[in-house]
């Protein structure tokens, strides 16, 4: 093995998040669970927002006092204000994750303020973060291309990414939102940002839409990063970007990884179990989107 990649299961709560069907809460918790005892250093388990916009993670605190919590791993949730976190922290939140956008577009559309008042938004939760011992994680939507505005220049990205770094992100996720990425609009992307917020501080989050998700995760190791965001059986996609269902395949990300000589650490046979839950529990079809 030549480098440790570090996978970043993001199902229960990307995932998850938009499945019409409740999920009943012990189902949540078992798929927490089965994740955990695989070897994730990073589980993402839900999301401290208004049920009136996201209702099937009305039970995350539930969720993050009834898991079974294996050392090793850290358990993340989504936290948009001040509010969020607080019930985060309450919750024994290991890491918490704010969301931005590199399209002005996008981000009206998804929360309702510019770029620039996002992250005035966003600076109470770091401070309290800080002041909390939690780390803090920053997330970057589209950063390739926008389904209202179209491409998305690599200096918006560089820029929104710099400010979260800033502001005391660990790590900032780099979100291709509507799957649409190419290899060479990646590489364009990261030659900008890699120059402002280092490799190391980077994770690249590859919707496989258009089925060059891998593809572009090549591209990212020859840039330096060594995270990467996926979802057990391929679950989610943006609920704001039409036609963008599928984040990157667990399984297809450790395969790729481990075929490259890179080490995961993850439990190939009791993901498969977590697959099955997973399967069991809702109700679309996670056939790879063809272009």
């Amino acid at each position: 093995m030549t480098d440790h990649v570090r996978v970043y299961e993001v199902g229960p709560r990307d995932g998850l998040q938009n499945e019409t069907v409740f999920i009943p809460t012990a189902s949540k918790i078992a798929l927490i669970d089965l994740l955990s005892r695989a070897g994730f250093e990073k589980i993402e388990a839900t999301s401290f927002v208004s049920s009136k916009w996201v209702p099937q993670l009305v039970d995350a605190a539930e969720v993050m006092t009834q898991i079974i919590r294996e050392g090793g791993t850290d358990y993340a949730v989504l936290t948009p204000n001040q509010r969020g976190f607080e019930a985060a922290k309450a919750a024994g939140a290991d890491e918490v994750a704010i969301f931005g956008s590199a399209s002005e577009a996008f981000s009206q559309k998804n929360i309702n303020c510019s770029i620039e008042e996002s992250l005035e938004r966003f600076a109470p939760v770091a401070v309290a973060a800080r002041e909390a011992g939690i780390r803090l994680r920053g997330y970057v939507s589209c950063v390739v291309e926008c389904p209202y505005s179209g491409m998305v220049d690599p200096v918006a990205v560089r820029d929104t990414a710099f400010a979260m770094l800033d502001m005391g992100c660990y790590e900032i996720s780099l979100g291709d939102t509507i799957g649409r990425a190419t290899p060479d609009a990646v590489l364009r992307m990261l030659e900008a940002v890699v120059d402002y917020v280092p490799a190391h501080a980077l994770a690249g989050h590859f919707h496989d839409t258009g089925g060059r998700a891998l593809d572009n995760v090549s591209v990212a190791l020859d840039m330096g990063l060594r995270t990467f965001d996926s979802a057990v059986g391929g679950l989610g996609g943006c609920p704001y970007a039409p036609g963008a269902k599928g984040n990157l395949s667990t399984t297809s990300l450790v395969t790729f990884l481990e075929g490259r000589g890179f080490h995961t650490g993850i439990d190939l046979t009791l993901l498969a179990e977590a697959e099955a839950l997973v399967a069991s529990l809702v109700t679309r079809s996670y056939e790879k989107v063809t272009p």
